[in-house]
């Protein structure tokens, strides 16, 4: 944490008008005191319940899909699935991005934020027509994650394969 600096060197005055010249001392101090305070506390809290909240909805959705004669295996699959359109229908219409603005990466962490960052670009460049617009800018954000996600896969494997697994 930045420490308070002396009246002399602080440029803003308590009514929080600028007072000094900005210099390279008195710059962190400025920052400091114009910046927003965070609520980590609050956040942390609602990320945890959001998050927690998807989760329990993913489960309800492997027990109906048990019910329904799946296997386990099957049920987290559909599950997972279901969860993904699901996230690209409140994409669609705006509803996960007021969800992701409450629960910051609470929304993120699970597949859903998976199937908003597939979305959200294809959304934004629809303008730009099937081919540049939403071919070429559906995986801006989610590909890089699928390429390392291969490709690590690949190497795991490899390396399985010459040591044994």
């Amino acid at each position: 944490m930045t420490k308070k600096l002396s009246n002399q060197q602080n440029p803003i005055s308590p009514d929080g008008k600028l007072t000094a010249k900005i210099t390279k001392d008195n710059y962190k101090q400025y920052v400091f005191e114009k910046s927003p305070k965070s609520a980590h506390a609050k956040n942390m809290f609602w990320a945890f319940v959001i998050g927690g909240l998807i989760c329990v909805i993913g489960q309800i959705f492997i027990e109906i899909y048990s019910l329904l004669g799946f296997s386990n295996a099957d049920s987290s699959g559909l599950a997972s699935a279901t969860l993904v359109v699901i996230t690209a229908i409140l994409t669609g219409f705006g509803v996960f991005d007021q969800i992701g603005r409450f629960a910051g990466a609470g929304s993120t962490i699970p597949i859903t934020g998976f199937a908003n960052a597939v979305v959200a670009p294809a959304l934004e460049f629809k303008a730009e027509g099937l081919i540049y617009g939403l071919g070429a800018k559906m995986f801006v954000v989610a590909g890089p994650v699928v390429v390392n996600g291969v490709f690590v896969s690949v190497i795991i494997a490899l390396l399985t394969l010459l040591i044994g697994g």
